[in-house]
């Protein structure tokens, strides 16, 4: 796991609270405001007075040439080094990274941070946030250590499968590869969606495509990596939409482009907890649901009784967004 730093100098409460709220690793302030950083939590300081001590501990530089590349190189041995931002590119970083560990690097948006942490596909260990911005500070670092949301999934039983005719369809491409037990929180209401199995499972029809997801429907919701629910309808290039597995662990991936075209479609009506819940996919042999164990049951093997992978959410959405209020989707 990347880590994460925020700098805060000079001091300021709400950046602070932004980046231990949302899992900073630690806090780089002036000399004595590591006190003021103890009062609020359990989190390491960078200071000269702090947990990790600038000079000895950490230290700063930045990059011109391979006389300093050669330096930070030697650093590293025995301290963590951040790369100062405005003093690193990525040639140089790539030179640093296959020589050398404990390298850090100043950021102040979240591209800079996916650029550094992806580099020669090891990254950085980690990024020092230097922005003044609360909301910043709490997207930079929830994107970075892709705290991703822990879903607790139920096991729900299949009721019937019905053929249903032709509408149009989603597949949801991405940028990340799947495999077997990951897929898409999908559904026709948003307080019941079905673990979507992503074409990473091999079969005689068609090649394998584990960057898929064939969500189903327009009007299907689809959980993305804010929380809320989005229409497919709704899904474009570059959107960020949330990979679960049957643990119920998720992670973010970017979305390639969103194919639609016209296909089968089959309703899926199943029961948890004595509620009838349903979505409906298009009516294929290469579509899967998620059984508990992670295994993917194709819709061609569905029978009364066969046990699928399902979020529940007991509070209703409007726009998307979770509210308290009482909504019923048939």
């Amino acid at each position: 796991m990347k880590k994460v730093w925020v700098k805060i100098i000079p001091w300021r409460t709400e950046l602070a609270q932004a980046a231990m709220e949302n899992g900073a690793d630690a806090l780089w302030v002036e000399p004595g405001k590591s006190i003021e950083v103890k009062k609020m939590g359990l989190i390491q300081t960078v200071a000269e007075d702090g947990d990790l001590k600038l000079g000895q501990d950490v230290v700063e530089r930045e990059i011109h040439g391979k006389k300093e590349e050669e330096e930070i190189i030697a650093l590293s041995l025995s301290k963590k080094v951040v790369v100062s931002n405005g003093g690193w590119k990525i040639i140089p970083l790539e030179n640093l990274l296959s020589r050398a560990n404990n390298i850090f690097v100043e950021i102040d948006h979240l591209q800079e941070g996916e650029t550094a942490i992806g580099i020669l596909e090891k990254g950085v260990d980690g990024v020092v946030i230097n922005n003044s911005d609360p909301k910043a500070v709490k997207e930079i670092t929830q994107s970075l250590k892709r705290k991703a949301p822990q879903f607790e999934l139920l096991t729900a039983k299949v009721k019937r499968a019905e053929p249903l005719g032709l509408g149009d369809r989603v597949c949801v491409d991405t940028c990340s590869s799947m495999n077997i037990g990951e897929g898409m929180l999908v559904g026709n209401s948003s307080q019941a969606l079905f673990l979507i199995h992503s074409e990473c499972v091999e079969n005689p029809f068609v090649n394998l495509r584990p960057f898929r997801v064939n969500a189903g429907p327009l009007h299907s919701y689809i959980l993305s990596t804010d929380g809320q629910t989005k229409y497919l309808s709704e899904i474009r290039s570059g959107d960020r939409v949330l990979i679960v597995n049957f643990e119920g662990k998720s992670f973010p991936a970017v979305v390639g482009r969103a194919k639609i075209e016209r296909r089968p479609l089959v309703l899926v009506e199943a029961e948890e907890s004595g509620q009838a819940i349903s979505v409906i996919l298009q009516n294929a042999e290469t579509i899967r649901l998620t059984q508990p164990r992670g295994k993917a049951i194709s819709l061609v093997d569905l029978k009364s009784g066969s046990e699928v992978l399902v979020y529940r959410e007991k509070r209703g959405r409007h726009f998307g967004v979770q509210i308290e209020e009482t909504i019923l989707e048939r």
